[in-house]
Order: C-alpha cells, then sequence, then structure tokens
C-alpha cells in the first residue's frame, strides 16, 4: 500500500493524518519531539498546546464557530478530543490541555493505520508529503523548503500569557462571572478602578522587555498582540481590548468596574487559570511585579510566564493551489499554520484539507478544494487568492466569507450571519457526501 509522510505532530499534522487514514491511505507521522525541542514546546506530547488553552467562540454565529461546526460534521479528530477535554468557559471552547493531548495521542497511537516516528526530518520528501511542522519549522527543513520555492519564508512572533495558581487568587477581590451571562460563571474577573488601571497602565508601558536577540523588526499578529505592545497605542487602548469592563457588572453593586482583566480556567478541575489577551514579551521578574499590581493577583504564583517565540510562514499565495499542494513540487502539501492561518483551529482545517486531499492522490483520485462559501473554503482563499505582496495571516472571521447581495441585503447583522452560516453548512455537507463516497 502506497503511504503518505506527514511531518509535524500538531494540531495540522495530527488531524491531517486522520483524515487521511480514514481515507484508506497508510500514515506515517513524522515528530521531531523530544529528541529536539521547540522555543515554545514543553513536552513531547502530540497536539501539545503551547499558546491558550481556549478554541475560542463555540457559536456558529461567528467565525470560529462555524469553521468548528464544519469540522465537527467531517469527523475532525481535534474536535472529538476538544469535546472529551472541555472545561467551563462560557461561550468558548476551552480544554484541558491535558486531556486534550492525551485524547489524540491515544487516538493517533492506536490506529491501524498510522505509524508515529519519533525523528527529525530535514529534507522535503520525494514521496507524497503533508508539511505541518507549524510556525517553529526545525531550521534544516525551513531552509529546503525556502531553496524551493526561492525566496525566505516571512516571520512574526507569537507572544503567549501566563498561567497563574488559583490559589494564590484573592478571591475577597474578585467576582465570578461570564461576560453578559454567557454560560455559567466560568471567569475569574480583576475589577480595577480609574486609580488602580492608570498605575497599572504607567507600569506596563515602563516595564523591561526580553531583548529582541537575533531579529530587528519584531512582526506581531494583531490577534495575538502582546499586551505591552497594545498599550503603547493609547492609555484607553486596553480598556477597549483585553481589559474591557462592558458586560461585566459587579455582582454586589451592579456597577461596572473602570476595567476588567479576566481570568479563564485552564483545566476542569480550575487550579490553574490563564490571563486573557496578557500575552507578553516582558521579563520575568517584571511579569511579577506588573501583574501583581492587578487587584486579587498581589500574590499570585505563576506556573507559567508569559514569552515570545519564532512563527514562520510562507508565501503562500504565490507557491500553494487550492488543494494546498505545493505548484513548485506538487507531491507535497502544507498544512497548518505554515500555510497563513493563524489559531488551533484554522491550523487543524488545513491539516484536514491537505490530508483528504493528499490522500486522495494517492489513491489516484481528484483533488477536491473545498467550497467557496465554507468557512474552510474561505481560509483556503485565503492563503492562495491575494496579491502576494500584501499576504498577511488570518484567524478565521466572517470577513473572509462571501456573502451574495441577497444576503447582504438582510439588514440585521446577526440574521445576516446565520444566513451565511446556514448556506456555508449545507455547500459543507455536500463536499463532506462527494469526498466520502
Amino acid at each position: 500500500m502506497k503511504e503518505l509522510r506527514i511531518i509535524g505532530g500538531g494540531l495540522a499534522g495530527c488531524e491531517a493524518a486522520w483524515q487521511a487514514a480514514r481515507q484508506g491511505v497508510r500514515v506515517v507521522l513524522f515528530e521531531m519531539r523530544p529528541g529536539k525541542m521547540t522555543e515554545a514546546h514543553k513536552t513531547p506530547d502530540l497536539a501539545e498546546l503551547v499558546c491558550s488553552n481556549s478554541l475560542r467562540s463555540k457559536d456558529p454565529g461567528t467565525g470560529p464557530g462555524l469553521l468548528k461546526e464544519e469540522l465537527k460534521k467531517a469527523g475532525s479528530l481535534i474536535m472529538e478530543a476538544a469535546g472529551a477535554a472541555e472545561v467551563p468557559a462560557g461561550s468558548a471552547c476551552a480544554v484541558d490541555r491535558s486531556l486534550f493531548s492525551d485524547y489524540i495521542i491515544n487516538a493517533i497511537e492506536n490506529h491501524p493505520g498510522i505509524q508515529v516516528v519519533r525523528e527529525e526530518v530535514t529534507s522535503l520528501p520525494d514521496s507524497m508529503a503533508v508539511i505541518a511542522t507549524g510556525p517553529l519549522t526545525s531550521p534544516p527543513l525551513a531552509e529546503a523548503l525556502r531553496s524551493l520555492v526561492g525566496e525566505a519564508h516571512l516571520h512574526f512572533y507569537d507572544a503567549i500569557a501566563p498561567i497563574i495558581d488559583a490559589e494564590s487568587i484573592d478571591t475577597s477581590k474578585v467576582y465570578l462571572s461570564s461576560r453578559y451571562g454567557k454560560g455559567g460563571d466560568d471567569y475569574v474577573n480583576c475589577p480595577l478602578s480609574s486609580e488602580e488601571y492608570q498605575r497599572f497602565y504607567d507600569a506596563l508601558r515602563e516595564a523591561d522587555t526580553v531583548a529582541a536577540r537575533d531579529f530587528e523588526d519584531i512582526k506581531v499578529f494583531e490577534g495575538c498582540m502582546p499586551v505591552e505592545v497594545m498599550a503603547g497605542r493609547g492609555r484607553d487602548t486596553l480598556r477597549f481590548g483585553p481589559l474591557k469592563p462592558v458586560g461585566l457588572p459587579h455582582p454586589e453593586t451592579g456597577r461596572i468596574p473602570h476595567a476588567v482583566v479576566q481570568l479563564r480556567p485552564e483545566n476542569r478541575e480550575k487550579t490553574a487559570y490563564n490571563m486573557v489577551g496578557f500575552q507578553t514579551r516582558l521579563r520575568w521578574p517584571e511579569q511579577k511585579r506588573v501583574f501583581r499590581m492587578i487587584p486579587g493577583l498581589e500574590n499570585a504564583e505563576f506556573l507559567r510566564f508569559g514569552s515570545i517565540h519564532r512563527n514562520t510562514y510562507l508565501n503562500s499565495p504565490r507557491h500553494l493551489e487550492r488543494d494546498l499542494s505545493l505548484r513548485e513540487k506538487n507531491t507535497v502539501y502544507l498544512a497548518g499554520q505554515i500555510t497563513g492561518v493563524e489559531g488551533y483551529i484554522e491550523s487543524t482545517a488545513m491539516g484536514l484539507i491537505a490530508g483528504i486531499n493528499a490522500a486522495r492522490r494517492i489513491l489516484g483520485k481528484e483533488s477536491i478544494p473545498p467550497p467557496r462559501a465554507t468557512a474552510h473554503g474561505s481560509l483556503v482563499a485565503h492563503c492562495t487568492e491575494p496579491a502576494p505582496e500584501d499576504f498577511q495571516p488570518s484567524n478565521i472571521n466572517f470577513g473572509l466569507l462571501p456573502a451574495g447581495e441577497d444576503i447582504m441585503r438582510i439588514r440585521d447583522k446577526k440574521k445576516r450571519r446565520q444566513r451565511v452560516a446556514e448556506v456555508a453548512l449545507k455547500e459543507w455537507a455536500e463536499y463532506i457526501y462527494t469526498i466520502t463516497r
């Protein structure tokens, strides 16, 4: 039986392996950890979540929610694991990192059609392959890919948020609530008065950050903006961003605080909390000093400090076909963040598409890109259609999905998005039927 090589054991690689194996193709999944670790990973586990533990909104009226619905209908392993490892987080889909990874490891390692090989791949395979090495592609493989496409990759840097020990939070100064009451009382809210906010803001602006090391120009993805970089845009920028108090009245007084820092559960036991929106490149002592100025966190114990790590992606519109194969070497497919998508579920979606199409090629079947009207199809279009000189990574959002004149005539934004989602799910169902025949 012909086999498909998949390089990279993150979310995209695991999803690609799962989908290809479901098509009846033998899969060899390569993961270089633990033999060679990356700047951000802490374990050798497949599908380790290195940034937030949130897969974002479950509402199908949002881009992430719609994409999740499509993934579920396609039998996504990642979404199956998310369901099994979910922790309360209001309208967001957050997971227990360990349970999530364990579920995927068990499914992959026990699938009779998938073999996991723990070794680094340093060159592009001559056989059918999916490259799903993510934002931390090893230098030899990145160089091999760069040589093939004839130009350097683009780079930006992802910052990750701190995690706090729940027992170190002063519960007398915080309150439990989800924004606008969506879900249960899943978030810990740290309210700041105007004076407290001003002091915190000034300290954040003056805090010392990690040196730029071997790079001069730090390109930061907007959706993962370090909190200190965001603060540099203006004194009230944080109050309209991650510290937005709207929809979070204090349960005792009914008053809306001047600003609110939200903490999201990291696990089911709620023994650890993630500082929502606090991706950072502050030095660790500075994180202690500045973040302990937040009411309720005066004695916070940090289970993980925020940090910054390299991210690498291809100028995909110049090099990728709509089935995610490389124009320069059409037996090689790309998946995940290296294609120019940003986010866990977006990476998963690209893994699904690459895995399905690479498997179909091996089986002598026609490659079938996802319909443009779907969330998957819109992500593929983003990575294959824009002018190369203007290309930047993107999360899934309704701005990427097409809407005909009939839909645009719907004035109510919620109803308009609902109609876009209905069209997307209908066409996605037809796509899934086609590829499973």
